[in-house]
């Protein structure tokens, strides 16, 4: 079977349309040309590939805390999709529950794009999540995750961490920050996503220099609590990257089915709610 075949859940790429949600007009980053992704372009992508499922995030780039693009694409999706929403710290519970009820299954923070300190303080904003059960998504870059473990390690909320924790290749997999990760996982509360390496990686595709680090991940959390993602539509990507060929590399990073099986279908389905499988046509598109 091809690895098109495979049933496949996307568990991180982002809806950008500013035809008809115009980006806030402070905006640290104006997401164009290649980088413009409407909800109908998304849908061909996932067809063309075999996806059934996609964890679509809200973005800092473009529409911060605007949540209008997300909650379009997750109610014209009929369930296809589930959501990740940028929100103010001082949210409430009743706006969560209402972010919830329409396939948000989770807010994110996003450290690179802020000085230090955003996140200080919101003990309150993590215990409504995990009163709802609902996830906290974080992305930082070099030492940022050591900062934040205390907030992390007091809290109840179940985490995923975007993009590897994006280490640095070249500091090695003893850097204290990545090591921090791996000790994450004895919580049982933390999941990992297996992508960003055009992000990270000091090489071209295949991004060898980033396999001992995915390798070192499921060795640590194991395939129930690792996810895979495209990252598309690759904003700020450094190069041209090529949807099929990150799944191509996921066939080589993981010749097993089975380990495939559980990586692109059984542990996002699980921590994330999506429904049974979708049957597919043979060019991937869904019946």
């Amino acid at each position: 079977m091809s690895i098109i075949d495979e049933p496949k859940i996307d568990c991180h790429n982002h809806i950008l349309d500013p035809a008809r949600f115009p980006y806030q007009p402070d905006t640290p980053y104006r997401p164009s040309g290649h980088e413009i992704a409407p909800a109908a372009l998304f849908h061909r992508v996932l067809d063309a590939h075999g996806v059934h499922h996609a964890l679509v995030v809200g973005t800092n780039s473009g529409y911060g805390e605007d949540s209008r693009c997300l909650l379009d694409a997750l109610t014209t999706s009929g369930g296809r999709f589930k959501g990740i929403a940028v929100v103010p710290n001082d949210i409430g519970l009743e706006a969560l529950a209402h972010l919830k009820a329409q396939g948000v299954v989770g807010i994110a923070y996003n450290l690179p794009f802020f000085p230090p300190g955003q996140y200080d303080g919101t003990d309150d904003l993590l215990a409504k999540l995990a009163e709802l059960d609902m996830c906290l998504q974080v992305q930082v870059h070099e030492t940022q995750l050591l900062d934040l473990l205390p907030l992390l390690e007091r809290s109840r909320v179940r985490i995923l961490i975007d993009h590897c924790g994006r280490p640095e290749p070249q500091a090695g997999l003893r850097q204290p920050a990545f090591q921090a990760l791996l000790a994450l996982s004895r919580t049982g509360r933390v999941s990992v996503k297996l992508s960003g390496y055009s992000k990270i990686s000091r090489q071209s595709y295949p991004y060898e220099d980033m396999w001992p680090y995915v390798h070192a991940l499921v060795d640590a959390f194991t395939l129930d609590h690792c996810v895979w993602a495209s990252d598309w539509p690759f904003i700020r990507a450094p190069e041209r990257v090529d949807y099929m060929l990150l799944l191509l590399l996921i066939e080589q990073l993981f010749p097993d089915p089975a380990e495939r099986r559980k990586l692109l279908w059984d542990t996002p389905s699980r921590l994330f709610g999506f429904g049974g499988e979708v049957s597919c046509d043979v060019r991937g598109r869904l019946r």
